[in-house]
């Protein structure tokens, strides 16, 4: 028999102790412990399996093209981008076969499970969905990543603050390249827009919905190519000002520091043309302005959604230590406290009072916005217990513009019920 070879980046006792000698159809319980989670269409064998305190995704697959993988999700790794994460690679030559290995992402939710929890008649949650599946592909096409098979299938998505992120799970037609041609990147989305509109048609006729419904769904797949555009121009554009005009440059860095990106470099070059006017270049950076931030005040490496929330959090506390106080308190001093005093001890309760549903930052997340409605309600600061005793019975009094605010977050890991005053 030939045994099998091992490339383990967590070799933690629980991993290795797998049974990496037996094809992965033949792991069952209760010799292994599998964990029994709904997975979406797939071209292999994937099952979840606990070992040492955390859960792992292990796929069956060719070998060659395992190890492909493998080396993929590894470079995306490096660079920081929203995709699974390797954990390892079991090559089994007994079998002529391998295992994948990568790390289970916690609080995440396939597309078919959201698509089920929305209404129908709300496209502008579907619309959330589509926004957050054209940033990917744009962050992946700035790194020079071609998907080869962007699908709903494809792709996971998770909670960060009040938006949603977007996450690469199947890499196995992916190639990095130092950077991709127009035409290349065009021929990714239209295969994007293409297995989106599919995969949503697909869903909604299992789930008996009308055909009117089903050809609104394919008009909004089409939707994942203009706001992958717009985003793309957006990151890419470089506009002329006169001279005069450079006050405007503020407005585009403004602009793009909203959409969580950072500018690396500045460039004003006078126009061959007309030297009295200017191009402008922006070097701009990875998708997290506020969470690197947030990470050189308190060490905390979070969402960029989360971090835009938790930073008000800090600013909030910094202004109140200030004014007990009677002098300026700087903000690393006011950083450090807020972590020790205010997020830590009330994370816990959040997380507590979701169920320990997603994780402890996202329950803190959930929190704040849950307070910052009961208190808008209230015309008051109504509190941290008022607002966790609310999150914990799933039932928070708004009025109809709150009511709002909340639907835009159908995902919440708690499932809110609405009582009218």
């Amino acid at each position: 028999m030939k045994a099998p070879e091992l490339k383990l980046r967590a070799p933690t006792p629980g991993l290795i102790s797998l049974p990496w000698d037996r094809p992965l159809a033949q792991w069952l319980v209760p010799d292994v412990p599998l964990r029994d989670f709904a997975v979406g269409p797939s071209r292999h064998l994937v099952k979840f399996v606990e070992a040492d305190g955390q859960v792992w995704a292990v796929k069956d697959m060719p070998g060659r093209i395992a190890a492909k993988e493998y080396d993929v999700l590894r470079r995306l790794e490096d660079m920081g981008l929203p995709a699974v994460r390797p954990a390892g690679l079991v090559l089994q030559p007994e079998f002529d076969t391998a295992i994948l290995v990568t790390r289970y992402l916690e609080g995440s939710w396939q597309y078919r499970r959201l698509f089920m929890r929305l209404p129908p008649e709300e496209p502008k949650h579907r619309a959330r969905l589509l926004d957050a599946m054209a940033g990917l592909l744009v962050e992946l096409h700035r790194h020079g990543m071609f998907w080869g098979d962007c699908s709903l299938a494809n792709t996971l998505f998770s909670r960060d603050g009040q938006l949603l992120q977007a996450w690469l799970v199947d890499a196995e037609t992916s190639e990095v390249h130092p950077s991709l041609s127009r035409g290349q990147r065009q021929y990714d989305l239209d295969i994007a827009v293409e297995n989106v509109a599919m995969g949503m048609v697909d869903l909604a006729a299992r789930l008996d919905t009308s055909e009117e419904l089903q050809d609104t769904l394919i008009a909004e797949a089409e939707q994942v190519r203009l706001r992958y555009e717009e985003l793309w121009s957006i990151l890419h554009s470089e506009p002329v000002f006169g001279f005069n005009d450079r006050y405007r440059v503020e407005g585009i860095i403004r602009r793009l520091n909203d959409l969580g990106f950072a500018v690396d470099e500045l460039s004003l070059q006078p126009d061959s043309a007309d030297p009295s006017r200017m191009h402008v270049r922006f070097a701009v950076g990875d998708r997290r302005y506020h969470a690197q931030d947030l990470q050189r005040l308190t060490g905390l490496d979070v969402g960029e959604g989360q971090a835009r929330i938790l930073l008000g959090d800090l600013r909030a506390y910094q202004a109140q230590l200030s004014a007990e106080a009677g002098y300026d308190v700087d903000e690393s001093t006011a950083a450090r406290l807020w972590v020790m005093e205010v997020l830590t001890p009330t994370e816990r309760l959040a997380h507590d009072a979701v169920h320990r549903a997603g994780t402890p930052i996202q329950a803190y997340c959930d929190l704040l916005e849950v307070r910052w409605l009961l208190s808008e309600q209230a015309g008051r600061d109504v509190g941290t217990s008022a607002a966790l005793a609310a999150l914990t019975r799933n039932r928070i009094p708004m009025d109809a513009a709150a009511k709002l605010a909340i639907a835009e977050v159908p995902t919440a890991p708690f499932a809110v019920q609405f009582e009218d005053d």
